[in-house]
C-alpha cells in the first residue's frame, strides 16, 4: 500500500498516519525527518541542503525528490509507505510521477476552516514535556496548568488564529490543488481517491478509513 495523507493543518493527519502505518505495518516517509537524519550523517546531500536552509533559501524540488528516492530503497518500503508532508505542490507530485513513483491511494481528511481554527486555537501545550490539552475537548482539572506538574500551560505561537489562518491559506494555495490533480489521475491509472469526514471522532475518521480501503 503506497498513501498519501492530504488534509489541512489541524485536520487530524498526524493521529490517523500514526494509526494506518501500525494497522498495516508500513513506514511514514516524513521529508522532515530525511532531512534531519542526512544532515546529521554529514552526507552530501545533506550538506548541501544545510547549505541552503542556513542561507534562508527554501530547498528545491530536486532534492526533495533525492531524498524520497534514497528513502524508497530501504528494505522496509517494500511493502509500501505513507508520504507525510510530501508532495505538497503539483511540481513535486509531477516529479514523483516522473521518476515512476506511483501511488495506490489518496486519502483526503476533509475538514471547514471554522472547526480547524477552533481546534487549533483551542490547544495548550506543557512545554517540557509536550503534553497537548484543549480548552473544548480536553481540557486541564484546573485552568492553564499542567496535570502533573502544575505548571502553566502555553500556547503555541502556530496555534494562534491569525497564523492558523496564515496556514490555511497556504495549503489553499500550495496543496489543496494536489486533490483536484489526483482526482484526474484517477480515471486514468489505478489510482484510487478517498475523502473521509475529520470532524469526526478519531476512532470513526479511522473506521471509515479502513471501510474505504
Amino acid at each position: 500500500m503506497r498513501l498519501i495523507l492530504l488534509g489541512a493543518p489541524g485536520a487530524g493527519k498526524g493521529t490517523q498516519a500514526n494509526s494506518i502505518c501500525e494497522k498495516f505495518r508500513i513506514p511514514q516517509i516524513s521529508t522532515g525527518e530525511m532531512l534531519r537524519a542526512e544532515i546529521k550523517s554529514k552526507s552530501q546531500l545533506g550538506l548541501a541542503a544545510k547549505k541552503i536552509m542556513e542561507s534562508g533559501q527554501l530547498l528545491e524540488d530536486d532534492i526533495i525528490i533525492q531524498l524520497v528516492l534514497k528513502r524508497l530503497t530501504s528494505t522496509d518500503c517494500i511493502e509500501g509507505y505513507l508520504f507525510d508532508g510530501f508532495p505538497r505542490t503539483i511540481p513535486q507530485a509531477d516529479a514523483l510521477e516522473t521518476q515512476e513513483i506511483f501511488l495506490d491511494i489518496v486519502l483526503e481528511l476533509t475538514l471547514d476552516d471554522e472547526q480547524i481554527i477552533n481546534r487549533m486555537s483551542g490547544r495548550r501545550i506543557h512545554q517540557s514535556s509536550g503534553r497537548s490539552y484543549h480548552l473544548e475537548f480536553n481540557p486541564p482539572k484546573n485552568d492553564g496548568v499542567d496535570d502533573i506538574t502544575g505548571e502553566p500551560l502555553i500556547q503555541r505561537e502556530d496555534d494562534m488564529p491569525e497564523t492558523v489562518k496564515h496556514r490555511l491559506q497556504v495549503y489553499q494555495d500550495e496543496t489543496k490543488p494536489l486533490v483536484a490533480y489526483y482526482q484526474t489521475q484517477e480515471s486514468k491509472s489505478p489510482l484510487k481517491y478517498i475523502a473521509v469526514d475529520g470532524s469526526q471522532p478519531v476512532e470513526k475518521v479511522f473506521e471509515d478509513i479502513e471501510q474505504n480501503f
